[in-house]
């Protein structure tokens, strides 16, 4: 009789492809699901009962910045607490390799404006022992963690290392810079990366407000990286664009240009603004077009608002840019309160105007879109309770509504949302349009990043109760949602061995109660290194959680055990035999 390691018993299977879900009996050995069916006949030296529940592949998220995490830390939440077993980290062209020494802390500074991400967490926690992003590599491998990584090459750090200052300084890149950045690429790609990545954004900057070393980098220069891709024939291309400040079509014209030069696949970060013409549309034509010639270009999209979440205790909030703020903005919040309930400080702080600071620090006063945040998380607040509608009905400044929300009463631990897009004129149409295009890919998740100001890592968990189970409205169905979270983004960075069900496919699975899934507030911990803080969030309704055929979590509580690796480089598809398919 066979016998498997792990038998999941009963569940009712999503299996990833979009089918229609049905009942049946999962069984894994080692790291490999060896069948699917009906009801497996053989033993099992454990069981997990799924009956009444659902079971999905493991989620993929392929926007993260757990670069920094991934080295210090053997858990990778919030992300694997929302059911995610493989996440991508290099984004944006940020990270941390290749790396001199002597340009250890010009990458910092890169990492704590682009991230948000205190450059004391980042001095006190990576112990650089490695150079090279193949070493890179190997210290994230060396390391036991409770789900896979896979990373993309960043751009930034490659310009400064193959040019030195002059790559920091942005300084146009010689034939010889270009050879040697392709070779560094080259090399990259062999040791495992899954792609390369890189920013075009205005914004994202240092925290001294310098634009990052890949902004405004020449096509030529991204085309002579992207060829090793081309030539190795493995990888994808990661890109943010600066579509806020520069026309779509102009935009998407660089990424175009380099996917055709190149051949492989790509993907960039698409959302919507909160108002004026929904201009997402055009990037999506332009998409459909560059695809029905061949090319092979994702948008990535997040299934809600781009939301920041704000507080007193946190790194931004509407007077985190006001000088007398600055002034106690280091304290701690008991110390800051002294100040905070004195109410000549208050008058002093309602006055004032921020000053020019952090990008996202900046972006804490557009009042019509910042909005309560406590009790259960609503992402989908109504318009009329923004702290502009509150402030116009109550006769009062936007200033001092927000200032008694923060406060809460006294204590300080009031929270606000800052729904910074993807709320078009306060409803979700828009992000319904963009969610059921046949060329977007779920991801932003952003896991590793912003620590105190967003939480957007717990996508998979309001995907699966907003769009499935609870919204007023057009809705997805649960194989649509889960093929967003596990098919489609495993095949979006050519990690084809898992987001699926089925035998020969990677052990990574889910065991849900959606009927009792509930996504918790965020909550402020100090557990990063030198005790700096962070935004966590729970969720409710996640039976079992594996990675590689072992059980990471169950009932909502990690179990300690470590199976996470790194994922080098593209993987395959797995032959499967038809007979022992799903039926």
């Amino acid at each position: 009789m066979a016998q498997c390691d792990t038998l999941i018993r009963g569940g009712t299977i999503v299996d990833g492809s979009g089918k229609t879900p049905f009942v049946g009996d999962v069984a894994i050995t080692g790291d490999t699901i060896v069948w699917v069916g009906g009801t497996w006949q053989g033993d099992a030296r454990d069981v997990i009962d799924a009956t009444g529940f659902t079971v999905t592949p493991g989620f993929v998220d392929i926007h993260t910045h757990y670069d920094g995490q991934a080295a210090w830390s053997e858990e990778l939440s919030p992300s694997s607490s929302h059911g995610v077993t493989t996440v991508v980290t290099g984004n944006c062209g940020v990270g941390f390799a290749p790396c001199r020494a002597e340009d250890q802390d010009m990458l910092i500074r890169v990492m704590e404006g682009v991230e948000d991400i205190p450059g004391v967490v980042m001095a006190e926690g990576l112990d650089w022992s490695w150079e090279t992003f193949p070493e890179y590599l190997d210290a994230l491998a060396a390391r036991p963690r409770d789900i896979d990584v896979a990373a993309l090459l960043p751009h930034s750090p490659l310009r400064v290392y193959a040019m030195g200052e002059r790559g920091a300084n942005r300084e146009p890149a010689t034939p010889d810079d270009m050879d040697r950045m392709y070779d560094l690429a080259r090399e990259a790609l062999d040791a495992g990366a899954i792609g390369f990545a890189t920013s075009r954004l205005l914004i994202h900057r240092t925290k001294a407000g310098e634009n990052i070393p890949s902004f405004a980098a020449d096509d030529a220069e991204l085309k002579a990286i992207a060829s090793a891709m081309r030539d190795t024939g493995k990888g994808v291309l990661q890109m943010v664009l600066d579509s806020p400040f520069q026309s779509w079509k102009d935009e998407l014209g660089h990424l175009i240009a380099i996917t055709e030069d190149c051949g492989r696949p790509a993907t960039f970060t698409l959302g919507t603004s909160n108002h004026g013409e929904p201009v997402f549309r055009e990037a999506l034509s332009i998409v459909e077009e560059a695809n029905a010639r061949g090319l092979s270009i994702a948008p990535q999209i997040l299934p809600r608002p781009v939301g920041m979440v704000c507080g007193f205790d946190l790194s931004t909030q509407p007077f985190s840019l006001c000088p007398s703020y600055v002034a106690i903005a280091d304290l701690p919040l008991e110390e800051k309160l002294v100040h905070l309930r004195d109410p000549a400080f208050r008058a002093t702080l309602l006055a004032e105007q921020p000053q020019d600071g952090n990008p996202l620090a900046m972006m804490t006063r557009n009042w019509d879109w910042i909005f309560p945040f406590n009790g259960e998380p609503n992402y989908e607040p109504p318009v009329e309770t923004s702290v502009g509608a509150q402030a116009r009905a109550q006769g009062r400044s936007p200033e001092e509504v927000a200032y008694d929300l923060l406060m809460n009463g006294g204590d300080g631990r009031g929270m606000l949302y800052n729904a910074l897009g993807n709320y078009y004129q306060g409803k979700f149409d828009a992000l319904y349009e963009m969610i059921n295009h046949p060329d977007t890919v779920m991801g932003l998740g952003d896991g590793g990043a912003h620590y105190a100001a967003i939480c957007d890592a717990s996508y998979p968990t309001f995907l699966l109760t907003y769009w499935v189970r609870d919204r007023n409205g057009p809705r997805l169905t649960l194989p649509q949602a889960i093929e967003a979270l596990t098919a489609r983004p495993a095949r979006t960075v050519g990690l084809e061995d898992r987001g699926l069900i089925a035998p020969g496919y990677k052990a990574d699975v889910n065991v849900i109660d959606t009927d009792a899934m509930r996504l918790h507030l965020p909550v402020i911990r100090r557990d990063l290194p030198t005790g700096g803080r962070r935004l966590d969030q729970e969720a409710t309704g996640y039976i079992a959680t594996l990675c590689s055929g072992t059980v990471i979590r169950r009932n909502d509580k990690a179990t300690g055990a470590r199976p996470g690796r790194v994922v080098r480089g593209n993987q395959s598809a797995p032959q499967v035999n038809p007979a022992l398919e799903p039926a």
